[in-house]
């Protein structure tokens, strides 16, 4: 578990740019054999975290065209080919427009508007067990999970981190 004060977190009201370096900062403090953060927590006004930002959530963010592109994901899971759905998005590419005007909406962009609420199945317990832990990120295919203590979030759990302890302990298996 990485404990809340080493992560990066950002108020509700923060804009996307605020959040992005609230992530550098949290990043430079990693030793560096430790994987990266990869996503923002969300505290509302009682401190208390409410979301979370992932790398998927900023990159949808700071394209407004992107709720086209969902719908062409709809397609896909709908048996639509790909070819056919690249064709319908052909004049829908991402980023038609100068960088810059991507880097001046990261100044107004909230991070309460395109946050991942959390909830129940995001939270775990801090007394869990590994097996429980593992379970409940692979049930859930969740990248993370809020570790709790008296219903406080006190930390983060990370799937590289569940990963880790379990390929080590997989490395000390006699053969």
């Amino acid at each position: 578990m990485v404990p809340i004060h080493k992560y990066a977190i950002v108020s509700h009201n923060a804009t996307l740019q605020e959040a992005i370096l609230a992530l550098e900062k949290a990043q430079q403090t990693i030793d560096p054999s430790k994987f990266k953060h990869r996503a923002i927590l969300v505290f509302d006004k009682d401190d208390n975290i409410v979301g979370k930002i992932t790398m998927f959530d900023i990159l949808k963010a700071l394209e407004p065209k992107y709720g086209q592109m969902e719908a062409a994901g709809t397609l896909s899971r709908s048996g639509y080919s790909p070819d056919f759905i690249k064709s319908m998005l052909k004049d829908k590419l991402f980023w038609n427009e100068p960088f810059e005007f991507v880097c001046e909406r990261t100044k107004t962009l909230r991070v309460s508007d395109f946050m991942e609420a959390t909830g129940n199945g995001t939270y775990i317990d801090e007394n869990a067990n590994l097996s429980e832990a593992m379970q409940q990120l692979v049930a859930g295919r969740y990248q993370s999970l809020l570790v709790t203590a008296d219903k406080k979030v006190i930390g983060i759990l990370r799937l590289s981190d569940v990963f880790t302890q379990i390929c080590d302990k997989i490395k000390t298996c006699e053969l």
